[in-house]
């Protein structure tokens, strides 16, 4: 092989990886950035179709009324899992106001870490639709519910088992066209059993 030959071969493996390189980590960000942007908030977990832990909470500060498992059986009823330091918390809230309001479904409230005065301040400004909230101020029943982050919403059935597990905030469409179409489901089934 020629010198010339030799050199034009190694330019061209140059070329070659300063292209292949970038391609390669492009190809790369683009499909991790893909993961991230259409995943779905319908995270799996574990708990679905199972009872729910065993938990005990006090009530927030200010309330009178705590919340544990035995509170979760005999109805369907929606489980949220919020703080006050929570952004998507906050954005989600009306909606369960209206829902309070309704009382389509009860719905039960788990803070999730939150100091107790903060906890308190947040419910008086935006308004308490909870039918009873415990306070998890360590975390621990986070932990036994599995959650990921919050805010959570958990659709528990009439047995006192998860039926549904969504992370992230709640927005009307999730509301109409996910959660209230499993509550609607459950209560009617439920019904059914009762009245057979």
């Amino acid at each position: 092989m020629t010198k010339t030959t030799e050199r034009e071969d190694t330019a061209g493996r140059r070329v070659s990886g300063m292209v292949l390189v970038p391609l390669i980590a492009v190809a790369l960000m683009v499909l991790f950035g893909w993961g991230l942007l259409r995943g779905s908030n319908d995270l799996p977990s574990v708990l679905i179709d199972k009872p729910v832990p065993e938990f005990s909470l006090p009530p927030v500060l200010g309330r009178d009324e705590g919340l544990s498992t035995r509170d979760l059986i005999g109805h369907v009823s929606l489980v949220n899992v919020f703080a006050s330091w929570c952004v998507p918390c906050r954005a989600e809230h009306p909606l369960f106001m209206e829902l309070g309001e309704s009382g389509e479904v009860p719905l039960y409230g788990i803070n999730y870490q939150d100091p107790p005065e903060q906890a308190r301040a947040w419910l008086d400004e935006l308004g308490d639709p909870y039918t009873r909230i415990g306070a998890d101020r360590d975390g621990r029943a986070g932990i036994e519910w599995g959650v990921y982050g919050v805010p959570e919403t958990y659709v528990i059935a009439a047995d006192g088992t998860i039926a549904y597990r969504h992370v992230g905030p709640i927005t009307r469409t999730i509301l109409q066209e996910k959660i209230l179409p499993i509550v609607r489901n459950l209560q009617s089934s439920t019904t059914t059993q009762v009245t057979q």
